[in-house]
């Protein structure tokens, strides 16, 4: 379960394109924020900070943590609060026992923020250790040394085929990456002249 013990405040993020809905409550469920900040870092920000410097931690919970909502959660991380995401499913489901209006944004941000304080169970964090981080960093790393290495080589060996073979060059080129092609240049040490077969299985065995 997310651990909640600490947070000061629950700041549930209804986000949006152009703005997001913010609704914040305390640990007692009273209501200390409730506005609508547009998507620019500096009002983000502010939306942030000044109830942590109030309130203690402030954890920022929203229900969809990509594409739109990634410069808020950037932003929250930067000034050193938490973010927990509320799956959509979970979300709905909850949103049912509350009663009221239809959906809007200032609903869903309430049932966001009210859902956290009594019921974090459904919570996921979106934070990654140090460790993980490190990992996935090095794993990019050794992917991309070796997508650079195989587009020199590749570059390489076009460069040779056009030198002292331009139409074949312009047929194997762009087939670089298939097995048989690759199979034909390990084997073809001279253009005019055929590629053996590979010797056939000795059908007395």
């Amino acid at each position: 379960m997310f651990d909640t013990e600490d947070v000061g405040v629950f700041l549930g993020l209804d986000v949006g394109k152009s703005a997001h809905h913010g609704h914040g409550l305390t640990p007692a469920g009273k209501k200390v924020f409730d506005k609508q900040p547009p998507n620019s870092e500096p009002k983000l920000r502010a939306v942030f900070e000044k109830p942590a410097a109030k309130f203690g931690t402030v954890l920022v919970i929203v229900d969809r943590p990509a594409s739109i909502g990634a410069l808020p959660l950037t932003v929250a991380r930067d000034a050193g609060c938490p973010v927990a995401y509320l799956p959509g499913l979970a979300m709905r489901r909850i949103a049912d026992l509350y009663p009221g209006e239809a959906k809007t944004d200032a609903k869903d941000t309430a049932v966001i923020a009210d859902a956290a304080r009594t019921m974090p169970h459904p919570l996921r964090s979106l934070e990654l250790t140090d460790e993980i981080t490190a990992e996935l960093t090095v794993l990019v790393g050794f992917d991309q040394d070796l997508t650079a290495e195989a587009t020199r080589t590749s570059n390489r060996i076009r460069s040779l085929l056009t030198q002292f073979h331009p139409s074949l060059e312009r047929v194997l080129g762009p087939r670089l990456d298939h097995q048989a092609v690759t199979w034909l240049l390990e084997r073809a040490t001279d253009p005019r002249q055929p590629c053996a077969r590979p010797a056939a299985a000795d059908s007395s065995n």
